[in-house]
């Protein structure tokens, strides 16, 4: 059965406050989980006024504290961003205050520019092992094995779920060399997508973690009750990354009706390429879509994403994508 889980960006709307979409993110979590998604992930990202969730450990142990029973996670921390003891220090916290529920998602992107990155007192490091390293210290301070010479506490004897994260077949060769569970970021970035995952299937070693692989996708979901709903609604994804990839990052906006249709031939084209791992309509067309991309991909977990404007009709939308992955579950059994 394939897993389904949620990606929320903590979106900052326009005329909102972060206040506002830090008491959302919570709303969103206890919806989520009460609808049988499996966790709930937030992501690092610095500088951008339109995401509230830089602070990925303290957002984290926000939801968590109003949730029950879910996992809760990164997905992910920026590693060239933090120093692996800091980073084993605030996981290790938030595994004592929540244990058996927390998710540690590590990329290698900055998430931010380079002016960013410099203002957070790290060094952009192109060696290519920087990563890996960092990883594998991260890994160490958990298991308290003595080889840093240094005791993290909190952290020491920590069990956070480790995930490597990627969208590019970097992190599936890690994943798979660390026998640990990959993420890929198909719902923004899906050119690398099957052979990253070929990659992590096809070199996956076995470890105390996993004696298989483990993989999960993200997926845009835009769901309501009609079509025209639904793609009014994710017009307010759409104008947000077009913003983004023109070096302009805003707030999330309100929807916009025909704002696809307004770019013209080449800006639909773009959107339609990098948004390609996506589902926008009703029910049924929810359900259709997450169906060909888990017959395509067979991840055994789907993380369903969106930024939709209304927060009303994001949890009906994420109500949508849950009762399409449940009934996704169920049809294999109906036909046995």
């Amino acid at each position: 059965m394939t897993r389904y889980s949620l990606l929320d960006l903590v979106p900052v709307v326009e005329g909102g406050t972060v206040a506002q979409a830090l008491a959302n993110a919570a709303d969103l979590a206890v919806h989520a989980e009460a609808q049988g998604f499996g966790r709930y992930w937030v992501a690092e990202h610095h500088g951008m006024e339109g995401i509230a969730s830089a602070a990925t450990a303290v957002v984290i142990a926000h939801v968590a504290a109003a949730t029950k029973a879910i996992r809760v996670g990164a997905g992910g921390i920026m590693l060239p961003n933090s120093a692996p003891l800091q980073i084993a220090e605030q996981f290790g916290t938030l595994d004592a205050l929540f244990p058996g529920r927390i998710d540690l998602g590590l990329g290698r992107a900055p998430g931010s520019d380079q002016r960013v990155a410099r203002a957070l007192r790290r060094t952009l490091d192109s060696d290519p092992n920087a990563f890996p390293q960092d990883v594998l210290e991260l890994q160490s301070y958990f298991a308290d094995d003595g080889q840093t010479g240094i005791r993290a506490t909190p952290g020491a004897g920590a069990r956070p779920q480790m995930w490597i994260l990627g969208s590019s077949t970097f992190g599936a060769q890690l994943a798979a060399a660390l026998g640990l569970p990959y993420a890929f970021a198909s719902h923004f970035a899906p050119d690398a997508l099957d052979a990253a995952l070929a990659i992590y299937r096809r070199d996956f070693r076995p470890s105390a973690t996993l004696d298989r692989p483990y993989a999960m996708a993200g997926f845009n979901v835009f769901a309501a009750d009609t079509t025209e709903e639904a793609e009014l609604l994710a017009s307010s994804q759409q104008q947000a990354f077009v913003a983004l990839r023109t070096g302009n990052p805003r707030q999330l906006p309100p929807p916009v009706e025909g704002y696809k249709d307004s770019l013209g031939a080449q800006g639909r084209a773009i959107l339609d390429h990098v948004l390609s791992c996506s589902a926008v309509g009703d029910p049924a067309t929810i359900e259709r879509g997450l169906a060909d991309f888990v017959a395509r991909t067979g991840v055994d977990e789907v993380m369903v994403t969106s930024a939709i404007y209304d927060h009303a009709a994001r949890k009906r939308s994420i109500a949508i994508a849950a009762t399409a992955m449940r009934s996704l579950a169920e049809a294999p059994r109906a036909a046995a």
